[in-house]
């Protein structure tokens, strides 16, 4: 059966990788971006996408978005909530609205997206729902509080989710450590150097290694696994926790 996924934050980095490997194993996907540069990168994947502009933290645009995605590709079986903003500020120096954005985006943005799949991913017992996350929800690390909350928001929403819908719908996490993202061209070449040095294989992560996971988690080999979190990060958090 041809199934359907919808991906969020999917104009480029991790989304992006992520809508090109579910078209490429045959999905037919639905890439969502408040960037409209998404609409291209549908493009140059290829038949199986549609690129939609779309803001994540807008119900209305969940629900007009949701209706093009079932009129266009069929409706919705899987779902990729990929979406994030984040603002590297410490707290004291945050504007309220830039943290009530992080928010928005972030953790309600994911809220918002499963409420309005959830009718296409319940119907035959076997929606599946992989929410990506960051190794932020779980280690302190300067100067992203907004960013961290909402990622450690999204590691608890994912249980609740798998729970609540166990029998219909398998929820996983994935968290991703140090990959090469748009976040991470403001670092300098020698931070980047520092960064791959602390991951246990020496180097910085690719968005198709963190799209490999999700694909897994998606397909039928995975049919038990659910309410899990899996960490790709080149062994990051394993140096943290052993230091």
């Amino acid at each position: 059966m041809s199934r359907t996924v919808v991906v969020t934050g999917a104009a480029r980095g991790i989304g992006e990788a992520t809508a090109r490997r579910l078209a490429e194993a045959g999905w037919k996907v639905a890439l969502l971006d408040r960037d409209p540069l998404v609409t291209q990168t549908a493009e140059r994947i290829g038949a199986a996408a549609r690129g939609y502009v779309s803001d994540v933290a807008s119900a209305e645009d969940w629900a007009t978005t949701i209706e093009r995605v079932r009129d266009e590709l069929g409706e919705v079986d899987d779902l990729v909530s990929n979406a994030l903003v984040t603002d590297p500020t410490p707290l004291h120096e945050m504007d309220p609205e830039s943290w009530q954005r992080q928010l928005d985006v972030n953790l309600t943005g994911a809220f918002h997206g499963v409420r309005a799949c959830l009718p296409g991913l319940r119907r035959h017992r076997d929606g599946r729902i992989v929410i990506v996350s960051s190794v932020h929800a779980a280690f302190g690390l300067p100067d992203v509080p907004g960013y961290a909350a909402t990622k450690a928001g999204l590691t608890g929403l994912t249980r609740q989710l798998a729970v609540q819908y166990g029998g219909e719908v398998r929820v996983n996490c994935v968290v991703p450590g140090p990959i090469r993202t748009a976040q991470w061209d403001r670092l300098s070449e020698d931070d980047l150097r520092r960064s791959a040095a602390e991951t246990v294989i020496g180097r910085i992560g690719e968005p198709s290694e963190v799209a490999g996971v999700i694909a897994f988690l998606l397909g039928d080999e995975a049919a038990f696994v659910t309410g899990s979190t899996v960490t790709v990060d080149g062994g990051w958090s394993i140096t943290k926790n052993s230091s």
